[in-house]
């Protein structure tokens, strides 16, 4: 990893001398002196209770929702995202430094049981749908929060996970998690060593991700302009002659187009469902939830259905290829997706199918794409603000003739080609340093790598790490 100050430590890093046998098919082989023990054995479970989210305040008691652990914590609780009045605390489970907390439920197997340790030392409370894990013997904080959620770990939990629609997990397999527990003096080494790299390894992902936002904007510049007719893509100047749109996002529009409500480009316009029994799942039919839209054409997704499921729920609908897709919940508000094949939809996506004659759908992708920001803020809600159906359709959006909608998509893709590549190139290089980033920590907390010296000969101001 020649972007890292420390690829020189990395390459001197040796495995242990001494191995055995853990007994776990997910640890290996483990160093000879350290021991494997289930969460059971080394500690005592809960679970967490608490209110809903409308307890939340801008100040009062820290308080950790399961959702938190999934979208805010990794590894660690270095901070709340949310608190509660100091009075609607005591309906919630207080919880202690040191303290391990698990998801309950999830929406997939693999990430069932995402969990992060506590580093909070005030007061903190956690909401329902929490399993609490506390120690009661002296284990390293930060080495549990690195080793209840490493590969090995996540492993072991992705085979607890039991149903389709909401994945759970319970206290009684909790109890059957095994870690590879070193003596506790190493435990901090490996905590120490495992803040310096994790910590280097965040501060390159961060720059790498501050210049992709950076390319991400030069290309909605190139798109917006091209959409709302600032610059014709014939000519790389304004239009001769403007008109107001009436639309303040628009504000001025060339004087042949014309504004629309996207309901009036479409023939049809839905939404979709979850299905309730798990035989209605894992089926032929691509099956589209908001996860799977990234603003491009949607050719797979992360979950499908049956056949048996079309039939039977009725609001269940098929939509065709070349439907337009949006979200309408929380954080991927907005996010749009073009179905390649006949797919159906959760409830947080609203579809346009069949698009009329005038309508060029690849154009209306990149139109929305253009107004996110506009389309967003007409969301409601607190914590996950939410756009609805009629909020979809009402929106208004340019309507220039078919014709000057299909040049504009094929020029605007060719003049933001060479940004999509360099996205491209710095996003799998983020995708690999994750990759290390997980695998070093695997390997380390599994005793496959021993950083006893390299954690010696780091800094003494060595900072936490920041993923």
């Amino acid at each position: 990893m020649k972007h890292f100050s420390d690829e020189q430590m990395d390459a001197e890093l040796k495995p242990y001398e001494q191995m055995k046998d853990s007994g776990v098919e997910w640890l290996g082989e483990v160093p000879e002196h350290w021991e494997v023990r289930s969460l059971g054995r080394i500690g005592t479970f809960s679970k967490g209770k608490g209110g809903s989210k409308e307890d939340e305040r801008q100040s009062g008691v820290p308080c950790i929702r399961y959702g938190d652990l999934y979208t805010t914590h990794q590894h660690f609780i270095h901070a709340p995202r949310s608190y509660v009045s100091k009075k609607r605390s005591a309906h919630y489970t207080l919880i202690e430094y040191g303290d391990v907390l698990f998801a309950a439920s999830g929406e997939t197997t693999e990430e069932i049981g995402k969990s992060a340790v506590n580093l909070i030392r005030s007061d903190v409370c956690c909401g329902g749908d929490i399993i609490l894990f506390r120690p009661n013997r002296a284990i390293s904080p930060k080495y549990l929060g690195y080793a209840t959620d490493s590969r090995p770990a996540v492993a072991q939990k992705s085979l607890m996970g039991r149903g389709f629609t909401v994945v759970h997990i319970y206290t009684s397999q909790l109890k059957q998690l095994c870690l590879a527990l070193p003596p506790h003096p190493e435990q901090k080494a490996i905590a120490r060593f495992l803040d310096h790299a994790i910590g280097e390894i965040g501060r390159y992902i961060r720059a790498k991700e501050k210049l992709i936002a950076l390319l991400e904007e030069q290309k909605q510049v190139i798109i917006h302009d091209a959409v709302t007719g600032r610059i014709n893509v014939h000519t790389g100047k304004p239009y001769p002659d403007y008109k107001p749109s009436g639309v303040q996002w628009l504000d001025t529009i060339p004087s042949h187009w014309e504004v629309r409500k996207l309901w009036w480009l479409y023939q049809r316009h839905g939404s979709g469902t979850t299905p309730s029994q798990d035989y209605h799942f894992e089926g032929p039919v691509p099956w589209v939830m908001s996860g799977d839209l990234n603003d491009g054409i949607v050719e797979t997704t992360t979950r499908t259905v049956s056949k048996r499921a079309v039939n039977e729920i009725s609001t269940l609908k098929l939509y065709p290829p070349l439907s337009l897709v949006i979200a309408m919940y929380g954080a991927t508000i907005g996010r749009t997706g073009v179905l390649a094949d006949y797919a159906c939809t959760n409830q947080a996506c609203f579809v346009l199918a069949d698009p009329y004659p005038h309508t060029n759908t690849a154009f209306y992708q990149m139109v929305l794409v253009a107004a996110k920001k506009e389309l967003s803020a007409a969301s409601f809600g607190g914590g996950q603000p939410n756009i609805n159906a009629e909020v979809v359709k009402q929106f208004r959006v340019p309507l220039p003739p078919v014709s000057e909608q299909t040049d504009i998509v094929n020029r605007s893709r060719h003049a933001i080609s060479g940004i999509d590549t360099r996205i491209s190139q710095e996003q799998s290089q983020v995708i690999l340093i994750r990759e290390y980033r997980a695998r070093l920590i695997a390997d380390v907390v599994s005793g496959k790598l021993d950083v006893r010296e390299a954690a010696k000969a780091l800094p003494d101001d060595v900072a936490e790490a920041n993923p």
